[in-house]
């Protein structure tokens, strides 16, 4: 290298053994309770792809549509039953435990009538619409005595988990920055309920990200938000499909970009960068099979098992029963889940301000301070 690196010429790293870390969705030892959802819309394929290779008992399904249960029990619990009311699956007393998987405008009443029936929850993501509700769930939850988590599956995406039980070992020192970038496809959604979502980009998908960023830094204060949204030149749906946001943390920044009308080359990439060392990961949105982390020993590449759908889900109901069969708070607790949909909500209230947010002095937070 010269003394004057003009042309920012890396240093060689020699290979080595990437580091083995438990990166796969946690479970419950010998737990087992049955479940209840409620909801029974697209995406509930994979929770109950997911339950069914655990080893997890669907006991009961409610739906609006009482086709849609009709078609979820036969189609993976055929010895489940099909509730007509929430009430009447709620009223059951060997459901311990309801996935509310439907959309976040119709959850919150949900939510409370199964903390009131004593039941603990898994709440679909986003868990709110206004953080000051979820605030209120939680109190509901810590005063009925049950646990309240939010399905963050993306948490246990197979990338995302190495990389959170890295930076958690203390593998790459401090982060200072994390990188993402994702560009994709979403015009699937045109003509779906989600084509009315303006922060479809943003909120709906983003949140995921958002998750990640804050899961890297260890769950540290985020400052400020700055983001922006943009129409792609050819897109015919709703929804601004191109969006940014810098998140700045207590120890660095975070810098997230989204192109949804990415037709060609297709693409997701996540760089954490720390004191100690780098982890990187790039590939398949989504669906990225390994991770690359360079330190002053070299660099590893792990290769990894398993898949975001539906290890992922997976994961998210897993953390909650284990956490019922350890009496603690589940790692993707609607307390702790709070903390990063802050964020997200911030980068939506920035875009449509066009202007930088201080999280600690947002309206939607008043109650989380």
């Amino acid at each position: 290298m010269s003394e004057r690196n003009y042309e920012l010429e890396s240093a060689r790293s020699s290979p080595v053994p990437a580091p083995v870390l438990d990166y796969g969705p946690p479970g419950p030892r010998e737990y087992r309770p049955k479940i209840g959802l409620i909801g029974c819309g697209g995406i509930t394929e994979q929770h109950l792809k997911a339950y069914r290779s655990a080893g997890w008992e669907v006991a009961a399904f409610y739906d609006a549509r009482p086709d849609a249960a009709e078609r979820r029990r036969s189609e993976y619990y055929p010895q489940a039953k099909v509730c007509r009311t929430v009430g009447e699956l709620l009223e059951s007393e060997d459901i311990d435990v309801v996935d509310i998987a439907t959309h976040p405008e119709v959850r919150v009443p949900l939510i409370e009538e199964a903390i009131a029936a004593g039941k603990h929850v898994l709440s679909q993501k986003p868990f709110v619409l206004d953080l000051t509700e979820g605030a209120r769930l939680v109190s509901l939850a810590e005063a009925a005595g049950v646990k309240l988590a939010v399905n963050q599956n993306g948490r246990w995406a197979p990338y995302f988990s190495y990389m959170r039980q890295a930076v958690r070992a203390g593998l790459i020192g401090d982060v200072s920055s994390v990188n993402i970038a994702l560009n994709w496809d979403h015009s699937w959604t045109a003509g779906t309920a989600f084509e009315k979502i303006h922060h479809l980009v943003l909120f709906d998908f983003g949140i995921h990200w958002f998750d990640a960023a804050y899961s890297f830094f260890g769950g540290g204060s985020a400052h400020s938000v700055h983001a922006s949204l943009a129409a792609a030149p050819d897109q015919t749906m709703d929804p601004p499909l191109i969006a940014s946001s810098i998140v700045t943390f207590d120890q660095g920044i975070a810098n997230l970009a989204f192109n949804a009308h990415s037709r060609f080359g297709q693409q997701e990439s996540c760089v954490v960068v720390g004191t100690k060392g780098t982890l990187r990961a790039v590939g398949a949105v989504c669906a990225i099979s390994a991770v690359e982390i360079t330190t002053d020993q070299g660099m590893g590449r792990a290769k990894l098992a398993g898949s975001w759908f539906p290890d992922g889900f997976r994961g998210s109901m897993g953390e909650l029963l284990r956490s019922i069969e350890e009496d603690r708070e589940p790692e993707n607790s609607a307390t702790d889940n709070l903390k990063s949909l802050s964020v997200c909500l911030a980068a939506m209230k920035s875009a449509d301000d066009c202007a930088p947010v201080l999280i600690h002095s947002d309206r939607f937070l008043n109650r989380l301070s």
